[in-house]
Formats: C-alpha cells, structure tokens, sequence
C-alpha cells in the first residue's frame, strides 16, 4: 500500500489500529509533524514547495518513479497537494489504484491537484457534498478529519 500526503500533515496518518494491519509507506513534506508522527514508519521525504513550482514538479516526478519502481505499491491515496501529480499519473501506468481525498477546506472552488487527478483516480472522495459539483462521480463520505 502506498500513500501520498498532503501539508500540514494530517491524522490520517494517526488512524493507527488500521494502518498497522497494512505493509505501507509514506509520502509527505520533510518537516517536524510529519517527521514526529512517522518516525517509526517507511517514509519518503518530497521535494516542496509543490505550488506552481515547476522544478520540484520534476524533482517529485522522479521521485515518483524511483519509489514506485521499488515499492510496487497495489493503491495509492492521496489528501491533496501537487506532489500526488506524478505519483497518480506514474502509478496508474505502474497499475496502482488510485483514490484521491479532496482537501476539506476547499468548497467553493475545485484544487488544482484535485483536477489534475480526477480524470485517473479509481475512487475520488470529497467532504462536502458541495464539492460534487466539480467532481460529479466523486463519493461524499463527509468530514475526515
């Protein structure tokens, strides 16, 4: 199982008891919450500031395709931010399936990442039935986290 994260690092990552019955590993920004909650799990630091930053775009692209290669991962999910782009679109051609968590605070208008990944995920999930007017086949499950 793979997993690409969003910053601020959020308590999916805590939702511990499930987790611990899955072989995972962790995507996410190199910084002192995500370091403090994985340090005892296989993490894997990105390149950031991810927004419109087309040098670390690539940086996470190859990334992405030296961590898939290894890992092989059978699904990968993701709570937003652009460096889920390449490890999507790279684990959909390495078979992955794909779901995707619209962040929670964006309502009025769709994210950048969540368009770039919609076309891709095998399962798009929002948290507020609002957001379906973006994402129309996305699954409302509600708040998170």
């Amino acid at each position: 199982m793979g997993w690409v994260q969003r910053r601020p690092f959020n308590p999916l990552a805590a939702a511990g008891a499930w987790w611990k019955e899955h072989e995972r590993f962790w995507v996410t920004f190199n910084k002192e919450d995500a370091r403090t909650a994985l340090a005892d799990e296989k993490a894997y630091w990105c390149h950031h500031p991810t927004n419109r930053s087309l040098k670390n775009l690539i940086k996470n692209t190859f990334l992405a395709w030296n961590i898939l290669r290894k890992e092989k991962p059978d699904i990968l999910i993701s709570s937003g931010a652009a460096a889920a782009v390449p490890f999507f679109y790279l684990g959909k051609l390495f078979g992955a399936k794909l779901v995707y968590i619209e962040v929670y605070d964006r309502i009025s208008s769709p994210t950048v990442t969540g368009r770039a990944v919609y076309p891709i995920t095998d399962a798009f999930i929002v948290q507020w039935e609002e957001q379906k007017r973006f994402y129309p086949k996305a699954r409302f499950l509600g708040g998170l986290f």
